[in-house]
């Protein structure tokens, strides 16, 4: 059962407005997924959804390479809504359908680029280690430098908030969706 109901936009405070408003405006295009939730706390809201903006539409790094690290931690949490999200999202930005479900399975992809073998790893040992080896560290501030390495800890850590927020709230899925992510193993 859904844990926060929807907001209508009668039943917005000024300030929620304001932050469905930008988000409408923005580079999102209108309120949805964790933000349905957020916008209750609408301070939080427009804090959460300018470190957002940055970190899908402001870093150096290409949509695919964005959209691994986002699948990996929607994996890391089994955030269902967030995985089906994104899933389009890089499906559209050029992920391959065998990467994506290698992902979705836990299993390590057969990667196109070096560049996405090392988000991939950089991106899972963050979630399951709380911070990458001294390798993938060393390997990703060589390639990206060390504004790539922190967006890239950012990213992480800003959908693994996300995955809490959504999975928390039991936000629905679209219709028509089931979940797409099995349990992870213990």
């Amino acid at each position: 059962m859904q844990r926060f109901e929807p907001l209508t936009p009668d039943a917005m405070t000024p300030e929620q407005s304001a932050v469905a408003e930008q988000l409408s405006s923005g580079p999102r295009g209108g309120v949805r997924g964790p933000f349905l939730v957020l916008l209750h706390h609408p301070e939080l809201a427009r804090v959460v959804q300018a470190l957002g903006e940055h970190l899908r539409f402001g870093t150096d790094f290409p949509d695919s390479l964005i959209e691994i690290g986002v699948l990996v931690t929607a994996r890391h949490w089994t955030c269902q809504y967030e995985w089906v999200a994104h899933s389009a999202l890089a499906k559209k930005a050029g992920v391959s359908e065998a990467i994506i479900s290698a992902i979705a399975e836990d299993r390590v992809p057969q990667f196109d680029s070096a560049d996405e073998a090392l988000v991939h790893r950089f991106c899972v040992e963050t979630n399951t280690l709380g911070q990458p080896s001294d390798e993938a560290y060393e390997q990703a501030r060589k390639l990206f430098g060390a504004r790539g390495v922190l967006d890239l800890l950012s990213l992480c850590g800003y959908y693994s908030m996300l995955a809490m927020v959504l999975n928390t709230a039991r936000l629905p899925l679209p219709a028509g969706q089931s979940d797409p992510l099995a349990p992870r193993a213990t």
